[in-house]
């Protein structure tokens, strides 16, 4: 005998649609702008900054004449006695401030490279503008100071417009018949090993005087850094920062791939100059004002994802990252090590490892 009110509830089961995952939950603001709430990555965010201003009060706060959380949070809102005015505003302020800025600048350039050429690898270490900013530089150091007696910012001005000219370059040649991800590392990687070789050809027609100066900027540190060094770096990274995050909705669309950018609407060619130029003129001014810093570019978007539990770097959430792990290393620089030594190399000491994991880790992926 058949059971009918099994048969029943079967073909009802059949026949009920599958239920749909529920969806994230959004915010609207003015019925304009609208995002969709994730909380790991706000998070992730918010912990950043609040480490990255705690390494920021750390490296006012320790010196020679050390001051208390106190005196430095006094004299960061304008008030404090004088002598601790003069040891926050003259001394020790530019410094930190500039390892924010350039961390930050940096981790959002690597974003962005790495989110356009869907390589977790690319960053603007590869792609050269490091080293086109390092060509001109060394030159002005190499030359005898000839050419830094022009203006007082000879070597920082220079470096800005090498690595200007250097991403100018990659991008013209990588975007001949339109522009592709891997093509764009292997021109950067290409153009990286000529401006390598040229500061190698330059250094070694210099003397030793000079060599050892243009090897001393080409470590990257963040010592005696002045306001106005300050002022022309934080003010070009807020510019092209602020590029940047106009451009965040379409960077999104192309970090899901180039067919479902164009589905959405986006022009890809437009998106990813106008992103690329943002990126070069952030790599750019960092490398003026602190020199060569090595793989924070790389390292902090490649930390955001997995801190994060997202799929592509986020250009806000890696921008505190950045700022959080170069005041880190910067901070370690001058008060851990036996002796005070120059911030790039503590980051390439951290970087080179962390490289190394990932190329290894995809090695094995590409192997299964």
């Amino acid at each position: 005998m058949i059971d009918t009110t099994q048969a029943t509830s079967g073909a009802d089961d059949r026949a009920r649609p599958t239920p749909l995952p529920p969806l994230r939950p959004g915010l609207r603001l003015g019925g304009v702008v609208s995002f969709v709430w994730r909380p790991r990555p706000v998070i992730v965010t918010l912990v950043a900054a609040l480490g990255a201003f705690l390494f920021f009060c750390l490296s006012i706060r320790l010196g020679d004449y050390p001051l208390s959380f106190t005196q430095v949070l006094e004299t960061l809102v304008g008030r404090g006695d004088p002598l601790a005015r003069f040891l926050v505003t003259d001394g020790r302020l530019p410094r930190a401030l500039m390892a924010v800025i350039v961390g930050a600048a940096l981790a959002m350039s690597g974003a962005i490279v790495q989110s356009i050429s869907h390589n977790p690898l690319a960053s603007p270490d590869i792609l050269g503008i490091s080293s086109g900013a390092g060509v001109l530089a060394v030159f002005i150091l190499t030359t005898g100071g000839v050419a830094s007696n022009i203006t007082r910012y000879g070597t920082p001005a220079m470096a800005l417009i090498g690595g200007l000219v250097t991403g100018a370059i990659v991008y013209a040649l990588a975007a001949r018949g339109g522009m592709d991800g891997f093509r764009l590392i292997l021109i950067g990687v290409a153009v990286n090993a000529l401006m390598h070789a040229l500061i190698t050809w330059m250094m070694v027609r210099s003397d030793i005087t000079q060599a050892g100066q243009a090897q001393t900027w080409l470590v990257g540190s963040l010592a005696d850094r002045t306001w106005d060094q300050v002022t022309g770096t934080g003010v070009l990274a807020a510019i092209a920062a602020i590029v940047a995050l106009g451009a965040a909705f379409s960077l999104r669309a192309v970090q899901l791939g180039d067919d479902v950018a164009q589905g959405l609407g986006v022009g890809l060619g437009r998106t990813r100059a106008v992103l690329l130029i943002a990126a070069v003129v952030l790599a750019a001014a960092s490398v003026a004002g602190a020199g060569p810093i090595a793989f924070v570019a790389f390292v902090s978007p490649q930390v955001t994802m997995r801190l994060a539990g997202v799929s592509a770097p986020p250009l806000i959430t890696s921008a505190c990252v950045g700022a959080f792990l170069l005041s880190g290393a910067d901070l370690i620089a001058r008060t851990l090590l036996p002796v005070s030594l120059p911030v790039g190399i503590v980051t390439a000491a951290v970087g080179g490892p962390f490289l190394v994991y990932l190329l290894v880790r995809q090695n094995l992926r590409s192997s299964r």
